[in-house]
């Protein structure tokens, strides 16, 4: 080895702690970080949050979020589900994943700091049992966020709780939407009802909340494909996931900025998307999805979508004794919040 270069290593390095760095990409998120002695919070102390961001406890009648641009929110409820129930449980799981963050090495970000950004607890339910009671819950929790020129970030409970969430976010205007899952979620009444995790995008476009034209739904696959005959009428894009290996992450990553164009856009996250290999958590596992690899690269190269909200769903820990696909669902969460930095619409609307 070079003996200067070593001696400039020494010098430079060998005396000082592990938070002291001299590159302005990492030196911003490391002098937040630690201490002036070098010490910083171990990541399995203190009270758990959305990806370690600050707690803000808010009523729910009147929450004061209006210095924030994003906020982080819990949805406990999994009333609409077809199989396994569960993911109640998933923003608790969510919550205490330590590690994810604070950096985003791809994107050079540090969207905890970035944004102005907060955990403000779940949408206080009225009832554990009334599904359309929980879902007006929802709509109207949304509805004053939006007021006050916030976007949600929103952790599921089942894929339902998109649906008044879009009739929140697309009062004003109907959004596009990039929807990464296992199943197109565009089905009919199932027994009586509309309101369930297999419909909530029908429900959307029928509502005048979801633009299908600038709607792509990526990695459908599975059994249930012959109810997602609305995708189809609707004008909606789907991406089977059969096709991706031809297609290729950098060739999805363009048709889907081509679909989305540059109008508000909402991203849903349906853990189911993965393989069960990588996420068996979730209430209707279908093999043949994604590796987590390949999600983040696709998440990651939407860089520039004009994102005004987006959400992480169907997390059901109880069926992972790895905690793997919270922590899946947990580092997806980062990623859509690192997008939301660069979104032309956070904190200007």
């Amino acid at each position: 080895m070079d003996r200067e270069k070593l001696n400039r290593l020494q010098e430079k390095y060998g005396k000082g702690h592990g938070g002291e760095l001299y590159d302005p990409r990492f030196k911003r998120v490391a002098d937040k970080i630690f201490s002036k002695g070098g010490t910083r919070m171990a990541p399995y102390a203190g009270v758990p949050t959305l990806l370690d961001a600050p707690y803000r406890p808010v009523d729910g009648a009147d929450p004061q979020v209006d210095d924030l641009q994003v906020a982080l929110i819990g949805m406990p409820m999994d009333l609409g589900v077809t199989n396994r129930p569960g993911s109640r449980f998933g923003p608790r799981a969510i919550r205490s994943i330590e590690r994810i963050g604070p950096y985003n090495h791809v994107l050079d970000c540090a969207p905890v700091f970035d944004l102005k950004v907060a955990d403000i607890g779940d949408v206080p339910f009225e009832s554990r049992y009334r599904l359309e009671q929980s879902h007006d819950n929802i709509e109207a929790f949304i509805s004053k966020i939006i007021a006050k020129g916030v976007a949600p970030l929103s952790v599921g409970g089942d894929h339902s709780i998109s649906h008044p969430i879009l009739k929140a976010v697309g009062k004003e205007q109907p959004v596009g939407m990039i929807h990464i899952d296992a199943h197109c979620d565009t089905g009919g009444a199932f027994d009586g009802t509309k309101f369930h995790h297999g419909g909530p995008f029908r429900n959307a476009v029928l509502d005048g909340v979801l633009d299908p034209s600038r709607t792509i739904q990526i990695g459908i696959r599975g059994a249930a494909d012959y109810l997602w005959e609305f995708s189809y009428e609707s004008g909606m894009t789907v991406i089977h996931a059969e096709e991706i290996p031809h297609i290729g992450i950098k060739g999805l990553i363009a048709k889907a900025l081509e679909v989305v164009g540059d109008g508000p856009t909402y991203l849903s996250f349906d853990v189911d998307s993965l393989d069960p290999a990588f996420a068996p958590g979730t209430g209707t596992p279908e093999v043949g999805g994604f590796t987590t690899r390949e999600v983040l690269e696709l998440i990651r190269g939407l860089k520039g979508v004009n994102l005004v909200g987006g959400d992480v769903v169907e997390v059901a820990p109880q069926y992972d004794a790895t905690t793997n696909t919270a922590h899946a669902g947990a580092q997806v969460l980062f990623e859509i919040l690192s997008l939301m930095v660069f979104s032309p619409s956070i904190g200007k609307s």
